[in-house]
């Protein structure tokens, strides 16, 4: 039995989780997991939401809420997400817990005691017209090195480079878009240039990393390791634990990666188990999963943090990073709006669909490209069209004929090579997971699936039960020894289906509390077979097409949950009211022709969506600046009413859209549906896009047949008075 611990990168807390992140860092380290379990190894993965810093600052003021309530709020809906995928940890966890703190604040205060860690003056921006300090990620401009716009001074997601802000090209404040200015303030230095022999010795023998990742780490010892700032002036993150210096906070690159040792501690304290074999015991593999933007945090900073910190702790015995999977093209990022969540995948597609499509362009060695058609080409002619394929024919065949596992008999030398063919396929399989080589090993995979059709087409079963009834029980039996192969040496990768499978096949308890070696088991012979159902499904990729287009047009509008403050009859026009509303942090002034329908008492508190990029318009000489939204049906007019939090963006909708003028929006097809039997009925019964269904009346979009519901975080936008469905929404 081996001993593991599997470190996964910290999604900051900052938005959901995307497809991207999946591919980089958050699928491996299950897949890996879930093998060594199989192989009776004790794992301890640890991983959490990072809290602290300056993306959940910069989110926070964006969505009107507090860092705290920012953090907590995506922590939760990204740990229902990675459970949703079937992504399991020992612990995953959140920087602000107790524990985590306290050690953090331990290794700061012994490094310090150590000399590891100084004080000195450096130069950082001021922002004259904001009147504060900016943190890196608060100064965006240009990288230097590939020329990517509105990178955050701490580093450039595009090429990996790390920065400091002074290092951007056309530096700018991200809240007002000024020119800040350098201003010395003093500061906390990790003295890395202490490491760099003991980094050059540590990495000495690590020819088994990727490529990528061992001349990334050697680029840097290259270039001569320079100390760095580690502590902020911001009010967000674990204090300096320095007396006369608690007003500065940790800086978060420093801090977050502790998170997998002080989880392991924490979890220690959860479960009474011994955190100490995991870190102090040299013989336990330390294996760490994240995307190629942090190979250096994790091959040269943690190390040496480790180093200075104790020196019986294990160092990382693998770094696996992954390149980045983009988005048709471009890099797939969260600041920028530029991702497909992993929340919204799951609405629409299973979770074994998911995981085999990520592993298939898994950008192990290489950058790799998402797109719908090529998930659903992969999902229809592989998963479904072959593995599916083969699986099914057997179970269903076997089913109708006899209706539980037949017994084997005389085998032949085909059979005898079909076994042989059973064995060198998993334990390729198992080779190539070992190797922390996924895509080489779901190949393997695939490979065994086309070996078990082919075997299965030479037998021609349907002919030897008319000619040979207990050679074609052979010829199912063995078949059936592949099918229950696939299932053991696919449940790293397919987890539920496999679990599925397993079940069927009459083995007891999960495929997941299995051993790897049970794959070349004997069968339950005589077990009863219920009938199958397919246990994948094809992807129409025109209904694919339909949600993207759908999607794209969401974003194209700026929807916020807003309140209506004050309500006034305009001077010079008999149907309009000029309204003033606040949605979160703003306050806009709204003119709307509400006067025949709506008496000031019945607006003034009351929640609606305001359309926030709609450009002004000037009616009757007073400026309106945004727009509430309602719906008509003859001589009726409705408010949509939403039920989120005021300031709360409308989902789909983005924030900051490119103005659009009042013609442009008309074009736009938002109508009252009737949601019902997970039916919409909007004048007519349109297809619904994948999301949670309900019963009522609500406002959609509607494109190309399909409609999307609008809701915020509460649910469905409904109206406060009841129209026909299929009613315009303007």
């Amino acid at each position: 039995m081996k001993r593991i611990l599997i470190g996964v990168a910290w999604p900051y807390a900052n938005g959901p989780i995307h497809i991207g992140q999946v591919g980089g860092c958050y699928l491996p380290p299950d897949i890996f997991r879930r093998y060594h379990k199989m192989n009776g190894n004790e794992i301890l993965m640890v991983s959490g939401s990072d809290q602290h810093g300056t993306p959940v600052t910069v989110t926070a003021e964006e969505e009107g809420l507090t860092p705290k309530e920012t953090a907590e709020k995506y922590h939760n809906i990204n740990s229902k997400a990675l459970e949703d995928l079937g992504v399991e940890f020992t612990l995953f966890t959140y920087t602000m817990n107790s524990t985590h703190k306290r050690v953090a604040k331990d290794i700061f205060k012994t490094l310090h005691e150590k000399d590891y860690i100084y004080r000195d003056t450096m130069e950082t921006f001021y922002c004259p017209d904001c009147e504060k300090f900016l943190p890196d990620r608060y100064v965006m401009g240009t990288c230097p090195n590939c020329g990517q716009k509105d990178v955050k001074g701490d580093q450039c997601d595009e090429c990996g480079l790390l920065l400091d802000p002074e290092d951007l090209i056309s530096p700018r404040c991200m809240f007002c878009g000024g020119e800040p200015s350098l201003k010395e303030s003093e500061h906390f230095f990790l003295k890395l240039s202490a490491f760099q022999q003991a980094l050059e010795d540590y990495i000495e023998d690590k020819d088994y990393w990727k490529n990528h990742v061992l001349n990334f780490t050697k680029s840097w010892l290259d270039r001569g390791l320079e100390d760095r700032p580690i502590s902020r002036d911001m009010g967000w993150g674990i204090s300096v634990p320095v007396e006369g210096y608690e007003k500065k906070k940790i800086y978060v690159w420093f801090e977050a990666v502790i998170g997998y040792l002080s989880t392991s501690i924490l979890w220690s304290e959860r479960t009474g188990k011994d955190w100490e074999k995991f870190w102090k015991n040299p013989d336990c593999e330390h294996y760490y999963f994240l995307a190629k933007d942090n190979i250096p945090f994790h091959t040269i900073i943690w190390p040496a943090i480790l180093m200075g910190y104790d020196e019986e702790l294990n160092l990382p015995y693998d770094v696996p990073g992954n390149q980045y999977m983009r988005l048709g093209g471009e890099q797939f990022s969260t600041s920028r709006g530029k991702i497909v969540s992993l929340p919204d995948v799951l609405k629409g597609f299973d979770a074994d669909a998911i995981r085999y499509y990520i592993t298939m362009i898994m950008p192990e060695l290489k950058d790799t490209n998402f797109t719908w058609e090529d998930f659903a080409e992969k999902n229809n002619s592989e998963l479904v069209g072959n593995l599916g394929n083969f699986i099914h024919r057997v179970l269903s065949f076997t089913h109708s004929k006899f209706g539980y596992i037949p017994e084997s008999g005389e085998l032949s030398d085909r059979d005898e090579e079909i076994l042989k063919t059973i064995q060198e396929k998993v334990k390729k399989v198992g080779k190539n997971l070992e190797a922390r080589k996924f895509k080489d090993g779901l190949k393997a995979l695939l490979e065994l699936s086309r070996e078990g059709n082919r075997y299965f087409n030479d037998q021609a079963p349907w002919s030897e039960i008319k000619e040979d009834e207990d050679r074609c029980k052979i010829t199912l039996n063995i078949a059936l020894r592949i099918v229950k192969a696939i299932s053991a040496a696919g449940a790293p990768y397919l987890p539920n289906s496999m679990d599925e499978l397993w079940t069927l096949l009459g083995e007891e308890g999960s495929i997941h509390e299995a051993s790897w070696d049970q794959a070349f088991e004997d069968l339950k012979v005589k077990h009863e077979l219920k009938e199958p159902e397919p246990l994948y499904k094809n992807i129409d990729l025109d209904d694919l097409k339909k949600e993207e287009k759908i999607m794209e047009e969401l974003s194209k509008l700026d929807m916020r949950v807003g309140v209506i403050k004050e309500v006034k009859e305009h001077p010079n026009a008999d149907k309009l009211y000029i309204a003033r509303a606040e949605i979160g942090d703003e306050k806009r002034t709204l003119v709307a022709g509400l006067k025949p329908y709506y008496n000031k008492e019945e607006m003034e508190g009351k929640k609606i969506v305001v359309l926030m990029n709609l450009e002004p318009a000037k009616l009757r000489g007073v400026t309106s600046e945004a727009m509430m939204l309602a719906a008509q049906e003859g001589d009726t007019v409705s408010l949509l009413e939403p039920k989120g939090e005021v300031g709360e963006q409308i989902k789909g909708s983005k924030k900051g859209a490119e103005e659009i003028s009042f013609n442009d929006f008309q074009k736009l097809d938002l109508k009252v549906g009737r949601w019902k039997d997970d039916k919409i009925f909007a004048g007519e019964e349109i297809t619904p896009h994948e999301t949670e269904s309900f019963d009522g009346t609500a406002a959609f979009m509607i494109k190309d047949g399909m409609a999307v519901v609008l809701s915020d975080t509460e649910g469905p936008v409904g109206l406060d008075k009841q129209l026909k469905p299929g009613s315009k929404i303007m």
